[in-house]
């Protein structure tokens, strides 16, 4: 309870089940059972962080092989930042942002949920590729998008690395956690010190759809994969 519950009246909990739920179950289950089986452990043997992140993104904490901690909440809109989704911002922004426009609280959640995350930032895109492109060329707002992108993912990685204690993998998967190495190698610059090492080669080869790879270093204490998602094999 003490990682689900939010800190808010307990009686929106007993009365309209207001907590933590997450999402993107299946992919978080497939691809921690095969790191496990990458790793040569049980499941519940092994200590992981997943980074489900496409149009859509969410982080998991697990422990033991069980989901302990996730991005998303009450709702997928909690956490990283995804295509058109804002993930985690300080909830007084609604109320204000409705005085200053005389937006509805109806307007205010489209707008979170739709034309806010890389589309609100880079005011065009949520194709990572296209972002990336932009970004090449000198967009500003395509640089700034893939910097808060990548930082918010950091910023999970370390939360949930303090949480579990000992983590044995990171683990990337989706559309844009499969073949965006810039998205990856800027989510772990720095991490050195805690043990996550990535292999730069490896990491830029690591871009497709069928493959599993690893992409940390052989001096690196926590192990770093590729793995493509196959939530339809669990279902």
């Amino acid at each position: 309870k003490h990682i689900f519950l939010y800190a808010v009246p307990y009686e929106w909990y007993e009365r309209y089940a207001v907590r933590k739920y997450g999402f993107h179950g299946t992919s978080h289950l497939y691809v921690s059972r095969r790191a496990a089986a990458l790793l040569k452990r049980k499941p519940e043997e092994v200590n992981l962080i997943t980074l489900h992140i496409g149009n859509g993104a969410s982080a998991t904490a697990i422990k033991n092989g069980k989901a302990y901690d996730h991005s998303m909440g009450f709702t997928p809109l909690q956490g990283l930042i995804m295509g058109t989704r804002s993930g985690d911002i300080d909830a007084a922004i609604i109320p204000y942002v409705m005085e200053k426009t005389g937006m509805s609280l109806q307007d205010i959640m489209e707008v979170l949920n739709k034309k806010s995350g890389i589309l609100g930032i880079t005011g065009k895109y949520t194709d990572r590729r296209d972002v990336e492109m932009a970004a090449e060329t000198g967009d500003p707002r395509a640089k700034l998008a893939i910097e808060m992108e990548a930082y918010r993912i950091k910023f999970y990685i370390g939360a949930y690395m303090a949480a579990l204690g000992r983590v044995d993998g990171i683990v990337f998967t989706a559309g844009v956690g499969e073949m965006s190495w810039k998205i990856r190698e800027k989510a772990l610059e720095g991490l050195e010190e805690l043990g996550v090492i990535l292999d730069k080669q490896r990491n830029r080869e690591a871009m497709s759809r069928n493959h599993e790879f690893v992409i940390s270093s052989d001096a690196s204490k926590v192990t770093v994969l590729v793995i493509p998602t196959n939530e339809e094999l669990v279902l």
